[in-house]
């Protein structure tokens, strides 16, 4: 599992692999993480109750779950979702742990249901502790997902 910010013009991109689809999504949300600060302080189980003077979120698991028509509709809908809570809760999401349950693909899924469910943790960076820019939003620009010989791909652009 991996992922490359990708220059792209006045916006950034993120490129990521991974060997299932789960993992990908994952690679994708920290490539917006790292899209977003360029140092990421690493996770300590003592962070809260070392300093009082944190927000009452630092250091915190925080839990999004997200439904949608297609994996890309998916992926869109997920890293909203992480943009939403970065604006809402003043973390940064890293860390990002994704579970993807796919559709049954001989299920009739009649109109306008949800056939895509995700759930996902991530670990919530207080952005008064980092030197973070904004990233606006996530585009349907350019994006992609696809299953490869070698695993998954999606290449992903972000609004900054």
């Amino acid at each position: 599992m991996s992922f490359e910010l990708r220059e792209h013009t006045a916006d950034v991109a993120v490129e990521a692999t991974a060997s299932d689809l789960s993992a990908l999504f994952g690679s994708v949300a920290d490539g917006l993480a790292a899209a977003s600060c360029d140092e990421i302080p690493p996770a300590r189980p003592d962070e809260a109750a070392e300093d009082a003077d944190r927000t009452e979120d630092s250091g915190r698991t925080f839990e999004v779950s997200v439904s949608a028509e297609n994996r890309e509709a998916l992926l869109f809908d997920y890293l909203d979702e992480l943009i939403y809570e970065r604006d809402v809760r003043s973390v940064l999401p890293v860390d990002n742990r994704v579970q993807i349950d796919r559709p049954d693909a001989d299920a009739d899924t009649g109109a306008g249901e949800s056939a895509w469910e995700l759930t996902a943790t991530y670990r919530g960076v207080p952005l008064a502790d980092v030197d973070a820019r904004e990233v606006k939003a996530v585009t349907y620009s350019e994006m992609r997902v696809e299953q490869t010989e070698n695993g998954w791909v999606a290449y992903v652009v972000f609004d900054v």
